[in-house]
């Protein structure tokens, strides 16, 4: 997937308006006033009208919404040469997998679609199975701050960071080409850097991937790696879908 190096975007969707968004949001308006990113707004999704996003004056849409209806609609539309970002939050659930996922179903109603477990991990030191079937992976033992930027010297190690998970992700599905089960992909939305301590990826990704995930399963049962990243910490999940049933 893409991660271009412009910094002029159409809408930047923020993936809630509490402590995070509204931390997002004012960097994002510190940073348009200083010249460094540019956008025609700013929209966070939020299930309450009064987040701490409407408490801060920033002049941000807020969109209440459930953040899967708000994606199910926003995703489903958006072109695919979209100028938006999104903006993840720390604490959501694997939410552009499960776009993918719905989308899958919707497109197959007569096909296994699932969620299934990864057989392979990636070689990090800290890693994590969640009972939903998300994957979480970290090259981090310790806790990073919300506003790193992960540079190429690590501010917590003091070393080089050899590490970046979207490689991991391609080991995983090399690696899985002498299995029984191969894996397709890898399907990534890495968060980068952009503004001021802001990480975001582009709308657009996610729309090639769905456009990638019903070239490779029109025809047989197929097995797609998918994970939001970082280059240090990311969620994995293996999207099914099985075969054509006569």
């Amino acid at each position: 997937m893409s991660a271009p190096d412009d910094r002029d975007y159409g809408a930047i969707v923020v993936v809630g308006g509490g402590c995070y968004g509204s931390y997002y949001v004012r960097q994002l308006d510190r940073a348009r006033a200083a010249g460094a990113i540019a956008f025609d707004k700013v929209v966070v999704v939020d299930h309450a009208p009064d987040c701490a996003v409407a408490q801060i004056g920033s002049d941000a849409e807020i969109v209440v919404a459930e953040w899967t209806d708000f994606f199910d609609e926003y995703l489903g539309s958006a072109p695919e040469g979209s100028r938006d970002a999104i903006v993840p939050s720390p604490l959501m659930p694997h939410l552009m997998y499960q776009w993918l996922r719905d989308r899958a179903r919707s497109r197959w109603p007569g096909r296994v679609v699932e969620t299934r477990a990864l057989t392979l991990e990636p070689d990090t030191p800290w890693k994590s199975a969640a009972p939903d079937g998300t994957f979480y992976a970290s090259y981090a033992t310790w806790t990073c701050p919300v506003n790193c930027v992960e540079p190429r010297l690590c501010p917590h190690t003091r070393g080089e960071r050899s590490w970046t998970m979207p490689r991991a992700a391609h080991e995983l599905v090399t690696r899985s080409a002498g299995t029984d089960e191969p894996l397709q992909g890898p399907v990534i939305f890495h968060c980068s850097h952009r503004a001021f301590g802001v990480g975001m990826f582009d709308t657009r990704d996610v729309v090639a991937a769905d456009r990638l995930v019903q070239r490779v399963a029109a025809e047989s049962a197929t097995n797609v790696l998918v994970g939001t990243v970082s280059h240090c910490h990311g969620a994995f999940n293996i999207l099914h879908v099985g075969a054509e049933t006569s």
